[in-house]
């Protein structure tokens, strides 16, 4: 949330060790959504009602701009209830101090409500209606059914629940930190998570305990009977829409009331062992903040990340205009290839050898598995290779293929391979895959990736698609790490544009 100027970022931690477990919720603030300040845990364990934890929720700004934490505590008998918790001190911009209300928890299982206490948890931040009454929907299930409970109340304390879920799909499972908020149809402004009307549509976005992947389907919001419905041929499961097909899961977003945007956060969880981890001494990071948008197609969010992340830049290196030959790289230099922000672009002008598939019977991802960055193709792979050893013993790529649909439609897929990011096998390697919906006959194909040691951010297609890789390796460290550009496919591509960075580190107190 933006309290005072300031933004204040809340997170799941654990104060005793490096993996999950006796969480609080520690909390930061940052004027800039890139550096940072830590301050005390500002929830943590001291009621009946949290006394074996508190989990995950959110905040809303009332009316008066005074925030409130709706947040899920674990109670001595093991249930998931809902609790609140608001500022000690409101002139106190940090808000380092908070205070819980007696009241709580303000929701919980009952044997008259039905509710699963074991599958009750995430609030999300809060509406308001046009009737006045405050809603806000809590993650749950019953058997394999995935479902939104809503909840409404006048004064933000005392809750009722509804008769029916906001939202609710078969054979899904837990939906972990369920989001439901507005997005624009004519403008590249966010919406306050309390507008609706014309020009608006809806987001409903859920993480799935069963796969930890996240999906959302956009679509629309009958204020007056509180159902949502997604758009027509919706597919919810992690198979449908997703902000990032890569490590990212537990988003949350927040609107931006001083730039009047939609700010997207995602937390990279680890692909290392949890022996690793503990060695280690820490696990889990959050992503670049993302501003995202509703497509002008009306069909999916466009994600890019947050403008502010630009002021790390330094060293700007450019490479001319050239011709990739099919089956050659190019090492880029004058570049700290272990912290670096790359924006390039791609043309490949003879199409007519693309590979044909089946879109109805190929999912991406399996589709980036067995087309790995070594396999050449007729147009493609296509990109980049970062966190690169000097021999090529380690590297990770991202990368484009551009195929042919049944219907002789060209289809520009998307891949970040790291079956080849390490030499430590221990590690969950796997391949990570998106169809763009671009026209690789009208457009060129844009690639922008964040890479910080550890982690490579993508965004294909100016953010249609996005895949967060989180890598170890052992060799590309530091000034060991290298950068190619690189086409081993057997059709020439041109590099429209090329620019990196060097970045600098974000101050973290």
């Amino acid at each position: 949330m933006i309290y005072k100027g300031l933004y204040h970022l809340f997170y799941q931690y654990n104060p005793n060790g490096s993996v999950w477990g006796n969480i609080v919720w520690a909390h930061s603030t940052s004027k800039d959504l890139i550096n940072w300040s830590h301050h005390k845990p500002a929830i943590y364990p001291s009621q009946p009602a949290d006394k074996l934890g508190c989990w995950s929720g959110s905040a809303t700004i009332l009316p008066d701009g005074k925030p409130a934490i709706l947040y899920t505590g674990i109670n001595p008998q093991n249930q998931q209830v809902q609790n609140i918790a608001f500022p000690k001190d409101l002139s106190d911009p940090y808000l380092v101090e908070w205070e819980k209300s007696p009241s709580n928890p303000l929701m919980a299982p009952t044997t008259s409500n039905k509710i699963n206490a074991s599958s009750f948890r995430d609030p999300t931040t809060a509406w308001l209606g046009s009737d006045g009454m405050w809603r806000v929907i809590i993650g749950s299930k019953i058997d394999r059914m995935g479902m939104a409970i809503l909840y409404r109340s006048k004064d933000f304390l005392q809750w009722e629940k509804a008769e029916h879920p906001l939202h609710s799909a078969k054979d899904t499972g837990m939906w972990e930190c369920p989001d439901f908020f507005p997005v624009s149809t004519n403008s590249d402004m966010g919406l306050d998570t309390s507008k609706n009307g014309a020009n608006v549509k809806y987001v409903f976005k859920v993480s799935l305990d069963d796969t930890r992947k996240e999906y959302y389907t956009i679509g629309t919001y009958d204020s007056s009977k509180d159902i949502y419905m997604p758009a027509e041929g919706s597919i919810e499961y992690d198979t449908g829409l997703r902000y990032d097909n890569g490590k990212f899961y537990a988003s949350k977003t927040f609107f931006d009331s001083a730039k009047n945007r939609r700010i997207l956060w995602g937390w990279i969880n680890e692909s290392s062992t949890v022996d690793h981890d503990v060695k280690k001494g820490w696990s889990g990071v959050q992503a670049i903040p993302r501003s995202i948008l509703l497509h002008k197609s009306g069909k999916q969010l466009v994600q890019w990340p947050v403008k502010e992340i630009e002021n790390l830049r330094h060293g700007q290196v450019d490479v001319p205009n050239m011709v990739l030959k099919g089956g050659t790289k190019v090492k880029v230099s004058g570049v700290t290839a272990a912290q670096a922000d790359i924006d390039i672009s791609f043309q490949v002008k003879n199409l007519e050898k693309a590979e044909n598939f089946d879109s109805n019977h190929a999912h991406p991802q399996d589709l980036c598995i067995h087309m790995v960055a070594s396999a050449k193709g007729a147009i493609g792979p296509f990109g980049i290779m970062a966190l690169a050893s000097e021999n090529l013993e380690e590297y990770t790529s991202v990368f484009f293929r551009i195929l042919k649909d049944h219907n002789n439609s060209h289809v520009v897929l998307m891949c970040s391979d790291q079956s080849s990011s390490s030499l430590d096998k221990s590690n969950d390697m796997a391949n990570y895959g998106v169809i763009l919906d671009i026209d690789p006959t009208k457009e060129k194909l844009s690639l922008r990736t964040l890479i910080d040691h550890s982690i490579i951010e993508s965004f294909g297609g100016n953010g249609l698609g996005c895949i967060t890789a989180r890598v170890y390796p052992t060799k590309a460290i530091e000034d060991e790490a290298h950068l190619y550009v690189f086409n081993y496919g057997e059709e020439d591509v041109q590099v429209s544009s090329f620019s990196a960075w060097n970045m600098k580190k974000a101050q973290i107190n």
